[in-house]
């Protein structure tokens, strides 16, 4: 399909489905009104409007399923009805001729199948908007058969992908100037957005990067496994890793019957959530039921098992630094405290009030507290703030949208197999271990380590240095003396007193531990 007739199929199904009054409604200008009354004429409108598009995504294909996908991660600026529709959004495309899949992993591979594969299953289990994934057996160099999981990109993505994105980024640019409404949303930014996270799912060496990251980080915690990549047979179209054997999550009543333990799965969840958040700065973004597994062999017996890394996400200190204070600052409702977190990252125009913000984020949150602490949702809280932010210009990191995208995942996920669940129980931990993290004397052995190249570097350096200042005021040699006497004061006085200060600074560390367990949360 070419893009005008693209571009005609597209238009057919938004006023198929009433999507055209989503804009039109808005408007005060008497003509623009009578034509979306007119427009609106012969079709029936009773659904929401978050079913109605939800359905004409689906109806628009897997590109388009991918986009409604993302923008339900925007709860911090889609109506919450529109987001919650778009939740229910999944990857219902039919699977591609196994004889392509053959094709294009033969292409990708250069040899035969018969030559990389022992055995192959035509058959896909799984198909998807970007790829589909086959079960093979695999001969490696040792000689040794493996079973593994040979996922393949689908055929001519890429074109197919650029010729929808241009028409998204001229349909956001109509929503933009033809309702308020559609300015606040920011559709180009969401689309820029989607486009960035489709291009990355299009690399399957990517994938295989992030899964690897996320194996080694996990290897230590012992409660979630993560296949292993078979980087001899991974390339950008095709991507062979070990198959994993386990019970899809959502399958709960098979996993009690078999003996797990379900509260525990469901601590275990948010444990490894938060580890990889606040150790790690590196999380699995798409933790849906959809990609999670548990494993009932006896020796990994209860473990999770992660599935599909095609979208990752990741924090720099200050992220992490900024989530561990507003969340402590929140649960001791000291909402001055979020407020100046907020104008600190720069996130929020210098020149706001801080009694303004304050009370804005009073308002939201407050109403959080007539419940028990296991009911409150972090995800929700983490959503209402950059909600409560958004009059006040705040600019949303992307990388912080991710994270309270797998958040309300995870609570979702771990509510579903305990209702009794206490989030910030579990997080706290993790939380308060963190902070202590960022004030004790470990955090000042670790920057001093880090300095110690750049040191070692300059100290041969000092006695040419000071040779060569020697010789530059040979001209003068007393008043050159004379100051180097009182440079060497100077610099004996400056010697004791950061000998002082790092013992000080020692001393605080160890109380200020003691006061921060005891007072932080």
């Amino acid at each position: 399909m070419n893009r005008f007739a693209r571009g005609i199929f597209i238009a057919w199904v938004i006023f198929r489905y009433g999507l055209d009054e989503l804009v039109l409604s808005h408007f005060q200008t008497p003509g623009l009104r009578l034509l979306a009354r007119v427009t609106l004429l012969g079709r029936k409108l009773d659904a929401p409007r978050g079913q109605r598009l939800r359905e004409a995504l689906e109806r628009l294909g897997p590109i388009f399923v991918k986009f409604g996908q993302v923008l339900s991660t925007r709860r911090d600026l889609l109506p919450l009805d529109i987001a919650d529709e778009l939740a229910r959004l999944q990857d219902r495309v039919p699977p591609f001729p196994s004889e392509v899949a053959v094709a294009t992993i033969e292409r990708a591979l250069r040899k035969p199948l018969n030559e990389i594969f022992v055995s192959f299953e035509h058959q896909p289990v799984a198909s998807a908007s970007i790829a589909q994934v086959h079960f093979a057996v695999l001969r490696d160099r040792q000689g040794r058969e493996r079973q593994v999981a040979v996922k393949v990109l689908r055929p001519n993505m890429l074109g197919a992908i650029e010729q929808d994105l241009r028409l998204m980024r001229m349909m956001a640019g109509w929503v933009e100037r033809l309702s308020d409404d559609g300015r606040r949303l920011r559709p180009r930014e969401v689309v820029a957005e989607f486009d960035k996270y489709l291009h990355d799912e299009l690399d399957l060496v990517r994938e295989a990067s992030s899964a690897a990251q996320l194996r080694r980080n996990m290897e230590g915690l012992q409660l979630v496994m993560v296949p292993e990549m078979l980087w001899d047979y991974c390339t950008v179209d095709v991507l062979v890793m070990e198959r994993m054997y386990g019970v899809p999550i959502s399958q709960v009543d098979r996993l009690r019957a078999a003996g797990v333990d379900i509260p525990k799965l469901a601590r275990d969840g948010v444990t490894i959530f938060f580890t990889q958040v606040f150790r790690d700065g590196f999380f699995h973004a798409d933790m849906h039921p959809g990609n999670i597994q548990v494993s009932l062999a006896p020796e990994t017996f209860g473990r999770y098992i992660s599935l599909d890394f095609g979208i990752v996400g990741s924090l720099t200190e200050t992220d992490k630094e900024y989530l561990a204070q507003n969340f402590a600052a929140f649960f001791r409702r000291d909402y001055k405290r979020v407020s100046e977190l907020h104008i600190e990252s720069g996130w929020v125009p210098a020149n706001t009030r801080v009694d303004e913000l304050e009370a804005a984020i009073r308002a939201v949150c407050e109403p959080y507290f007539d419940r028990p602490l296991k009911e409150i949702s972090l995800g929700m809280v983490l959503m209402r703030l950059f909600q409560a932010s958004r009059r006040f210009q705040v600019e949303i990191q992307p990388q912080l949208v991710l994270l309270q995208k797998t958040l309300l995942n995870i609570e979702g996920l771990g509510r579903d197999l305990d209702p009794e669940l206490d989030l910030w129980a579990t997080a706290k931990p993790f939380l308060e271990q963190w902070m202590l993290g960022q004030v004790g004397p470990q955090k000042l052995l670790e920057q001093l380590k880090a300095q110690a190249p750049l040191y070692a570097k300059l100290l041969p350096e000092l006695p040419m240095l000071l040779r060569t200042y020697l010789r530059r005021s040979a001209v003068d040699s007393d008043q050159a003396v004379a100051e180097l006497l009182v440079e060497q004061k100077r610099t004996n006085r400056l010697l004791q007193a950061l000998v002082c200060a790092v013992i000080g600074f020692a001393l605080g560390m160890v109380v200020m531990q003691l006061v921060v367990r005891v007072r932080l949360f």
